[in-house]
């Protein structure tokens, strides 16, 4: 990554194309073997269903819950199966669980339910202009505004940020890149009004806010949330893309394997444990990571370390 002198109040700006490419064109000459990992994660459709029914078993009985006991299991149970969800949704928005489209769609709409709100087929759109232009102004929206990098600054500005980045990551689209509806989109809409119509009202208001926290607390105070910051935030000049190969990926589908994936976005999850091991001496050389939660406080504490420690392309 060729970076520019980077000032305080700016991102790093690049000419050249994003790494992974060139990257996934020399592993593959170099190791052909890398495409027998190319395929669907057949246990992901699986996983994805229990983790939907037990969030949603949750919501329905936490009333019976005191405060504290409801805040517990809110942390422990809820905001983990949210964050598992999001990845769970972050893999079949890869066509990784059916080989069919439409399959993967379904699962998506079905995995979307204990997040309350329809956003699958969106971040389906997002998610592709994110791998397929990294760091496009205008377009990967992945990255903070300059309203937002400018408004968050210091430890309690980035603090603030942290703990609603699920909040900027759900409405910076709309101001970022706006996108029409499409067939998917409006079924993602109709059916999860619908279902969260029938739903709630069983659930009542605390199993609502059950669903609520989990999603927030998965987004920010949960160690899981580390992987936004670690997987594009820049802590090392001339490094655009990270990975974290700590043990909370078991419960991530291995999204920590971040540099991998966006090397080859058709291997599962699953399986990009053997693609590093296939491959080493294209990744063993670059910065990773052991622990999010010290990634969040290193970009908590750091000064070098900004919301516009991201590396963009005009």
């Amino acid at each position: 990554m060729n970076t520019n002198n980077k000032a305080a109040d700016d991102f790093y700006w690049v000419d050249d194309r994003e790494p992974h490419l060139a990257r996934r064109k020399e592993i593959l000459k170099k190791h052909p073997e890398v495409r027998s990992l190319f395929g669907v994660n057949p246990r992901l459709k699986y996983v994805t269903v229990v983790l939907v029914v037990i969030q949603l078993a949750v919501a329905l009985f936490i009333h019976k819950l005191s405060w504290f006991p409801f805040l517990l299991v809110t942390y422990i149970v809820g905001a983990t199966i949210s964050s598992a969800l999001l990845l769970a949704i972050h893999e079949i928005t890869h066509f990784l669980a059916f080989k069919s489209k439409k399959k993967n769609n379904i699962l998506a709409l079905f995995a979307n339910l204990p997040i309350v709100f329809p956003y699958a087929m969106s971040f389906q759109i997002y998610h592709g202009m994110h791998h397929w232009e990294q760091g496009k102004d205008g377009i990967d929206v992945d990255i903070p505004t300059v309203v937002e990098a400018n408004t968050f600054k210091g430890f309690f500005g980035k603090l603030i940020w942290f703990l609603n980045q699920i909040f900027a990551y759900a409405l910076r689209p709309i101001f970022v890149k706006p996108i029409k509806l499409e067939k998917w989109q409006i079924y993602n809409i109709v059916f999860q009004v619908i279902a969260m119509a029938i739903f709630l009202p069983f659930a009542g208001w605390q199993g609502f806010l059950f669903l609520m926290l989990s999603l927030v607390f998965a987004g920010s105070i949960h160690p899981t949330a580390g992987h936004f910051i670690s997987e594009h935030y820049v802590f090392e000049e001339g490094q655009e893309t990270y990975s974290y190969y700590g043990s909370l990926n078991k419960i991530t589908f291995n999204v920590g394997y971040h540099n991998e994936h966006h090397d080859f976005p058709a291997i599962p999850g699953s399986r990009l444990p053997e693609l590093k091991k296939m491959a080493p001496e294209y990744y063993g050389n670059l910065h990773s990571y052991n622990s999010w939660v010290g990634v969040i406080i290193g970009f908590l504490f750091n000064k070098e370390v900004s919301l516009f420690s991201r590396t963009k392309r005009k």
